[in-house]
């Protein structure tokens, strides 16, 4: 519904209306206009009567009312909400200015009348017409809504109607031989059921809504009840009362029992009599669909441990109610893979047909289709199950396969899987939902990177101050929670299990695009077809997937608040004439990929700008106007040919995040792989900046860093042997870095780092340049190295083994040699890196063996060798590596490729000779690209490497 919408105007004017807003605003508004004096006071009205609004919304959801009434009534809301940001972020730059610019007596003598008092009365004028507006819808509800039966006096969802929708087998019924892909989940929960443990014992099934934990669980249920003297299967569901779940659970254990009358029975009594009954049983239980942890410590209350060997089976969509189970008592159940996916599909679509065989006609749009279910059991049963009846023609299939989603949404043999999977949405709270129809913005099968999404939530006002934790922490924890409610798919972790990247399921995806219409949250523009898809009305965000045409025509610009491009081959035309003239408020502009060279001087104007990207462009030069962007929080241009930088833009206080650098040699394996930007004058005013890569160090800057104190991110370059005491000085005064990557001028100059000293340990570190001798057993090792996780030593030339020091960092996930050693032979002694996840060991050119003892890396998971062109033998002692994953050989000697067959304990080997004329690649086993679709993967030469 709405309440998102408001949720964030309310927050705006909270801030609108401060003590310290108003305080800086007083030399505006002291002036005899009325309704400028009144403006204040107005916007405390709005703001007071939005509250009521969002909490007469939030009733109406919980509640389930629906209507047209009341939906039209929503729309005329939203749309006035929409206003009344316009009018408040404009009110706020208006402060903003004047703050920056000098008080009203100042710029009376330069103006007859300031700009910002003319805009001052146009700001007053609407806040007064959005009052006025909405005290008329305010009267209007009542008028329209009370003659409704159930608006005044709406009554709650039955507990008992809602349970049907979660008992097992309402689905479409999947049979023993058709648990296609959990068949070894279902061994394991079974194993876990008739475990030798007496004790009663939690086990918990989770994932996303549709993945198949009550049909795996009602499969086990059905065949294993028979060895509990008593069962009983409880739906809980959102809406559960916990006298009704432990009543429902007594007449479940009961049914043969007639002695009480469970709808007579109050709390007390029936918490008694199933104590009472399960003491005296080896009892399994199923919770089906819970939603809190805190409901089912609840439930739990009746469920006493008899030490005969009970169970207790939950199913959940929140990791959080899954973690209530002892860690071998989870099963995470997942889609289905490509494979088993198809094999389910097709055994539902043609059950008549010998050996479910899809006849070759159908086969293009029935994968089409099962790729649209993207390995969800609900929606491959569903649909299928409907396919079955219908005429098997290419001509139907294909008209199905193009109204699927609105299918799902309209056919009534198909509208449970939406509204199992829009359950999710609905229950989510009101500060995840934002974040979370933010992620349809972007296009199909997209990695959503973590830090982009923390970057572009805040830049859009979805993160809310929490007590002194810092914005990009909480934006972290809104992302993490929603994975564990299912929500996000992790795609890939870093070494020490920090979500790298994300995706979203595709018919999520698609439901969630559909959410963003009906609350005008975001257009997904894209005219491949001719046709233009999911147009909102007056959508706040505008996402570009494919422009052929003009998009003027599609959309009002006025109201822009992101504008989003994902297609490369984008007109400038197509955006720049309406986006810099018409949509003045717009807060986010990612123009990535674009075939940009220059930046209007227009932009300046875009004064509620939070978040500018232009990455992957030709930009060369940035306007001086960009100074004017004064509520600017990330500006990224990497890999952009930019590189220097306005000495205006030190006005830009609020930044916190600054990514510039120009990429110069693809394959990463030169000293300067990329150019840095210049420092500009003053940018250690930048008070509030975080990340700031990649910048020179000049005799200046070194001495002026240690001012930018809230750095989390820093990569300085060129960095002289004269630059490294006073660098170390001022780095020691950032309190709160943690990443820290230092490049030397060159190849040949020294680091001289021996008294770096940090307030805070470092989670990642990388050097680039020659160390000075003793640089790893400086104090910063011995003192905070057992907190570093992330090591990367580069072009270091060192003659001793680094590894006989960096061993001693304990905790080390991740580490990274690189023109590093000058030696022959690298060892790793037993119980060296036990932590080790990560290894790359590339371009070490005298190394001629390693060696790798029992008990060394015990953990290690990934493991790349590239370039280590003397080194003709596997690594001795590779077999010991049990945890490993993957391993990459990537141009090595041509003998040693001879020796792959001696791998065969890795699970994934990936390999290429030296040489382009002889290169050799197992091509089967490497990624398909390496776009900005999927950005982990670096090429080296002619070998593809994860980093």
């Amino acid at each position: 519904m709405a309440e998102i919408t408001l949720i964030l105007v309310i927050q705006k004017l909270g801030i609108a209306v401060a003590g310290e807003t108003l305080k800086l605003a007083k030399p505006l508004l002291g002036r005899k206009d009325e309704l400028v004096v009144a403006l204040p006071a107005n916007m405390k009205l709005i703001k007071d009567e939005l509250e009521m609004i969002n909490a007469f919304l939030k009733e109406i959801g919980i509640k389930a009312c629906k209507g047209e009434v009341i939906e039209t009534w929503i729309r005329q809301v939203r749309r006035l909400t929409f206003d009344m940001e316009d009018v408040v972020d404009q009110f706020m730059y208006v402060i903003g200015e004047n703050k920056m610019t000098g008080s009203w007596a100042h710029l009376k003598k330069i103006f007859k009348k300031p700009r910002s008092l003319i805009l001052l009365d146009d700001i007053a004028t609407k806040a007064d017409t959005v009052n006025k507006e909405l005290i008329e819808l305010s009267s209007r509800k009542h008028r329209w809504t009370q003659p409704i039966a159930g608006v005044n006096d709406i009554p709650t969802t039955s507990y008992d109607n809602e349970q049907l929708f979660y008992l097992p087998g309402h689905d479409h019924s999947i049979n023993d031989d058709e648990l296609i892909g959990i068949y070894e989940k279902k061994e394991s929960l079974i194993e876990m059921l008739h475990s030798k443990d007496h004790s009663m014992r939690i086990i918990a099934v989770w994932g996303m809504g549709g993945i198949g934990k009550s049909t795996l669980v009602n499969n086990v249920y059905t065949s294993e009840l028979s060895h509990f003297g008593c069962c009983a299967w409880v739906s809980i569901s959102q809406l559960y009362k916990l006298d009704d779940v432990w009543r429902n659970m007594l007449t479940e254990l009961g049914k043969d029992n007639r002695e009480f009358d469970t709808q007579k029975m109050n709390g007390e009594e029936l918490r008694a009599e199933l104590k009472k009954i399960l003491d005296k049983e080896r009892y399994l239980i199923i919770l089906d669909d819970v939603w809190r942890a805190a409901d089912f410590l609840k439930i739990k209350e009746v469920l006493v441990d008899n030490g005969v060997g009970s169970r207790v089976i939950i199913t959940t969509r929140i990791e959080d109610v899954a973690s209530r189970a002892e860690d071998g008592s989870k099963i995470k159940v997942e889609p289905l893979n490509d494979h088993d996916a198809w094999l389910l599909f097709c055994r539902k679509a043609f059950p008549s047909i010998e050996n479910y065989t899809c006849p070759p006609e159908l086969c293009e749009y029935g994968k089409a289709i099962v790729g649209k279910c993207d390995g969800l059991p609900l929606a491959l049963v569903a649909i299928a199950s409907l396919l079955s009846l219908s005429t098997k023609s290419r001509k139907k299939w294909r008209i199905f396969h193009e109204q699927l989603i609105s299918e799902l949404h309209s056919n009534e043999n198909l509208n449970r899987v939406e509204k199992i999977l829009n359950l999710s949405y609905k229950h989510l709270p009101n500060y995840l939902k934002n974040c979370f129809l933010h992620c349809a913005m972007f296009p199909e099968d997209y990695l959503l990177h973590r830090k982009r999404l923390i970057r572009l939530w805040i830049a859009e006002g979805f993160i809310e101050q929490r007590g002194a934790s810092n914005l990009e922490d909480i934006a972290e924890g809104y992302l993490i929670e929603l994975v564990q409610r299912s929500m996000l798919q992790v795609v890939n972790r870093n070494s020490f299990d920090r979500i790298r990247c994300l995706r979203m399921h595709d018919l999520v995806r698609d439901l969630a695009i559909s959410q963003c219409k009906s609350e005008s949250f975001c257009t997904v523009y894209d005219d491949t077809h001719g046709v233009v898809a999911q147009l909102g009305l007056e959508p706040r965000r505008l996402s570009v997937l494919r422009c052929n045409n003009d998009i003027r025509s599609s959309i009002d610009p006025t109201r822009l608040r992101t504008f989003i491009s994902f297609d490369a081959s984008m007109a400038l035309s197509s955006w720049s004439s309406f986006i810099l003239s018409e949509s003045k408020y717009i807060a986010v502009l990612d123009l990535s990929g674009l075939p940009i060279e220059t930046i209007p001087n227009s932009v300046g104007e875009l004064f509620n700008l939070r978040y500018l990207c232009l990455n992957d462009t030709n930009v060369k030069l940035l306007p001086k106007s960009m100074k004017k962007l004064h509520n600017l929080q990330t500006l990224s241009l990497e890999r952009t040919n930019l590189l220097k930088v306005p000495k205006e833009f030190s006005n830009l206080t609020k930044l916190r995040h600054l990514l510039i650098w120009k990429l110069l040699d693809g394959t990463y394996t030169s000293f300067h792989n990329w150019e840095s930007v210049e420092p500009f004058e003053d940018l250690w005013r930048l008070k509030e900046l975080q990340s700031l890569s990649e910048i020179r160090a000049t005799k200046v800057f070194v001495a002026e860093l240690g001012k930018l104190s809230r750095l989390r991110s820093l990569c300085i370059t060129y960095v002289r042997s004269s630059h490294c005491a006073q660098m170390c000085d001022s780095l020691s005064k950032l309190h709160h870095l943690s990443n820290l990557h230092i490049r030397a001028y060159n190849e040949d100059e020294t680091l001289l780092l021996e008294d770096l000293t940090m307030p805070n340990p470092l989670e990642k570190l990388g050097l680039v340049g020659r160390l000075s001798e003793g640089t790893l057993k400086s104090p910063f090792f011995s003192t905070h190295g057992d907190r570093l996780l992330n090591m990367e030593l580069l072009w270091c030339q060192l003659s001793e083994n680094p590894a006989v020091h960096l061993f001693e960092l304990s905790n080390l996930t991740e580490l990274h040699l690189t023109r590093a050693y000058t030696g022959q032979q690298l060892n790793f002694h037993s119980e060296w890196f036990e932590h080790l996840k990560k290894v790359v060991l590339s371009d070490l050119p005298q190394v001629n063996q390693i060696c790798i003892h029992e008990g060394a890396l015990v953990n290690l998971e990934y493991l790349l060798i590239d370039s280590l062109k003397k080194l003709r033998e596997i690594p001795t002692g590779i077999k010991f590596l049990s945890s490993i994953k993957e391993a990459y050989f990537t141009r090595m000697h041509p003998d040693f490729i001879l020796q792959m067959g001696k791998l065969n304990h890795i699970p994934k080997v990936h390999w290429s000779a030296q040489g382009v004329s002889t290169l050799q690649t197992e091509d089967a086993n490497l990624p398909a690209s390496a776009s900005n679709n999927n950005p982990q993967w670096r090429i080296l030469g002619g070998g593809w490497v994860f980093i």
